[in-house]
């Protein structure tokens, strides 16, 4: 056994190896005592240590399914030991099973260190070279706030997990994240336009259904007859998987499989195929199309009633095109004679995994939100500072702005996150700004032009005299341009260095900027072209999950696919669907999926996203709203110049939303700590005796240039530190 299978094995005797005069045998004999050894299963008839899971058909649903597990999908541990993987599924110990009920398996654990570890369900692929390791995709983990644990204390014990995904008698569960595989969504709907057109007169007036069949590569029949036979525990080649579903404004449907004729296009609903698979390039999609009327055969000699035509598309299309996301016009060719009779929009985009980082296992708050009373959130940090009727003192978007906000109590700050043109996230709320073309004469008044942020470098929206667009309303364009105090008031600020800047107290939800169409047709900014989406979003992503540290996160976006590539590529935060909902004040958007506030609602579900953010407008007209939406287990936030108003940010109080984003916090807040810093002022009290008889107002453990009097020393301030960390942890 060599050193590196040491401190895999424990990695508790990391510096024996400097111990001069230690021979192998040595340290092999004190691994041996210091290590515990555990089997891990489920089973009240074992007499061996049993860390374990029971799969039954009474466990998990997938869908309208009992819990199954499907040819070569398996039950794996990660957990906070090298042994476990450090978190890493792709370093997991795979569970054995004999029956398909029962998993289990053993491991060597240092005694005396607590470990805490989580299951999941997933494949162990094939390695993609001869070396290297296993690709793990993730179906199903736990995702209990708190981990299960183990602190071993003894030689040998079996510990009886009982049934996946239940803890204390609580069942929690998510779906996985995008690790090795790429998630392709086709989609037929009438946003825009009616996504299928046949030119035949006699289908001028009817209505159809479509039906998808999904073909790859054939395998051979002695590969398909091995991995049926292989053992569970032996790695897998991944099958390519499609699902089917209906989003509407009253329901959400998702299945497995299809009726022979597949479903009905209708105006008022979206059809969704989702495709995962390791080889996006070799498929080929059969789009079948029949008469809505299936009374009689159209086509003579066909096999099913009312079949029309047939389409065809290969996804090495899409591949060539190099887009995340775009439409495609298939030709729809008739089967006897063989031409075209029409066509077939689809709409289409492709989820990759994030580039260069790897999402682990140890929290996931994706679908947590913990009861309070409702949170204040500043609305672009202090307020809005350029277009509302009652202007923000502080530039809004800034550093200055969100700790204004921030210092008067807010829970979270909301603001606006997209890239320059080198890549840069910055945090600015338009999609464009005004430029001063310089003059040869000063005399001359200012020209502006407008421009997109995303033509201007980060170390140019820096150095650049830049002002709002609304800049081109005003007579003197000179008074637009204000000279900055200090690079805090500084607009276009990094998301690193807000991030960095601002108190981990404070939560952050950050609206992910994407170009809207509007059902007129036009383009936020007049941009019909934007970065690739996966692109745009791993550079975002990569940010936040590096750089955010205890911090609470909650991602939105007006754009639905936005939110849902989020909340595939990442399984660490959650995420908001952002609606006007139906507005008076807002041109309706081209997106079937953003014109009212049901069919966010059930898009929210599908997605299995935390929730919605709805404007204002549309929830006090409509507060049947929030209680259709909090029944279906989604978070409300909301937003709008009416919750500017006090009476009117009372009655969402009263109406149960979760989060009210709104301007200027400091008309109605005193500066003070959040909720979050107050929660962690009582955790402290109990836990240090020193802050038990503390009379400062609470205000003062949170600000540095008025600090509690209550003098404690450097230890204790670290154990304070320490408490919020764990604190944090349980919020």
């Amino acid at each position: 056994m060599d050193i590196p299978t040491l401190i895999c094995l424990g990695g508790i005797v990391k510096e024996m190896f400097l111990t001069p005069g230690l021979t192998a045998q040595e340290i092999l004999t004190t691994l041996r005592q210091k290590l515990c050894k555990y089997d891990l299963f489920s089973s009240h008839f074992r007499s061996k240590s049993t860390i374990s899971t029971s799969q039954t058909t009474s466990g998990i649903n997938m869908g309208d399914e009992g819990q199954h597990v499907d040819i070569g999908e398996v039950f794996a541990i990660c957990g906070s030991c090298s042994v476990l993987g450090n978190w890493n599924p792709q370093l997991a110990v795979v569970l054995q099973t004999d029956d398909r009920q029962l998993w289990k398996t053993t491991v060597e654990l240092p005694r005396g260190e607590p470990v805490q570890y989580r299951y999941f369900k997933g494949y162990f692929l094939e390695p993609k070279t001869i070396d290297g390791p296993c690709e793990v995709i993730v179906h199903t983990w736990e995702t209990h706030l708190q981990p299960r644990s183990i602190t071993p204390l003894e030689n040998e014990i079996t510990i009886d997990d009982g049934r996946f995904g239940v803890r204390n008698g609580i069942e929690t569960v998510d779906s996985g994240w995008l690790t090795c595989q790429t998630e392709i969504r086709l989609r037929l709907h009438y946003s825009e336009k009616p996504p299928v057109v046949i030119s035949k007169k006699q289908f001028k007036t009817s209505r159809f259904r479509v039906k998808l069949t999904l073909e790859g590569l054939e395998e051979d029949e002695d590969d398909e007859e091995g991995q049926e036979k292989t053992s569970p525990t032996v790695p897998q080649k991944m099958a390519n998987t499609v699902e089917f579903s209906l989003i509407s404004n009253n329901e959400y449907k998702c299945r497995h499989s299809q009726p022979d004729c597949g479903y009905a296009l209708q105006p008022d609903r979206w059809i969704e195929y989702t495709i995962q698979t390791m080889e996006p390039d070799n498929l080929e999609l059969i789009f079948d199309f029949f008469e809505e009327d299936l009374s009689e055969k159209v086509v003579q000699g066909d096999a099913l009633p009312g079949h029309v035509g047939s389409a065809c598309l290969l996804s090495s299309t899409i591949a060539e095109l190099g887009k995340s996301a775009g439409i495609l016009t298939l030709a729809i060719m008739s089967r006897n004679p063989r031409r075209t009779i029409g066509k077939v929009r689809v709409d289409y985009i492709i989820i990759k995994p994030i580039q260069g980082y790897t999402c682990d296992m140890k929290a996931s708050y994706a679908k947590y939100w913990k009861p309070r009373t409702t949170l204040d959130v500043g609305h672009r940090g202090a307020g809005n500072s350029t277009t509302t009727a009652k202007l923000a003192k502080v530039q809004e978007n800034t550093i200055a702005s969100l700790r204004n906000a921030a210092s008067h109590g807010a829970a979270y700050v909301e603001f606006d996150v997209h890239l320059s043109k080198d890549h840069v996230p910055i945090v600015y709320h338009d999609l464009t700004c005004c430029m001063a073309m310089k003059k040869k004469l000063d005399t001359e008044p200012l020209e502006l032009f407008e421009i997109a942020v995303k033509e201007l470098t980060f170390d140019q929206l820096q150095l650049l005299k830049l002002a709002h667009v609304t800049a081109l309303k005003v007579k003197d364009h000179n008074a637009s341009f204000k000279e900055e105090e200090n690079s805090e008031t500084q607009p276009f600020p990094s998301l690193q260095r807000v991030l960095e800047s601002v108190s981990e107290d404070v939560g952050f939800n950050i609206e992910i900027k994407w170009i809207c169409q509007q059902r007129d047709g036009q383009w936020d900014g007049n941009l019909s072209t934007y970065f690739d989406m996966n692109l745009f979003l791993d550079i975002i992503l990569k940010t936040v999950l590096i750089n955010a540290g205890r911090r609470r996160i909650v991602f939105s976006s007006f754009n639905a696919d936005i939110c849902t590539m989020v909340r595939h590529k990442q399984n660490k935060y959650p995420v908001l669907f952002l609606t006007q909902g139906e507005s008076k004040l807002y041109p309706e958007l081209m997106d079937l999926r953003s014109r009212t506030t049901p069919i966010a609602i059930t898009f929210a579900q599908f997605e299995n996203l935390l929730g919605i953010n709805v404007h204002s407008e549309d929830l006090l007209r409509n507060p049947s709203f929030i209680k259709r939406a909090k029944s279906k287990g989604l978070v409300v936030f909301s937003w709008g110049d009416d919750a500017n108003d006090a009476d009117n940010r009372k009655k969402l109080r009263e109406y149960g939303v979760h989060g009210l984003i709104y301007d200027r916090i400091y008309d109605s807040n005193p500066e003070q700590p959040n909720i979050f810093q107050v929660e962690q002022l009582e955790h402290l009290k109990k836990e240090l005796p020193e802050l038990k008889s503390c009379v400062c107002p609470t205000v003062s453990h949170f600000k540095s240039i008025a600090p509690c009097k209550c003098h404690y020393t450097s230890s204790e301030e670290n154990t304070v530190d320490n408490l919020k960390s764990v604190q944090m942890q349980k919020d």
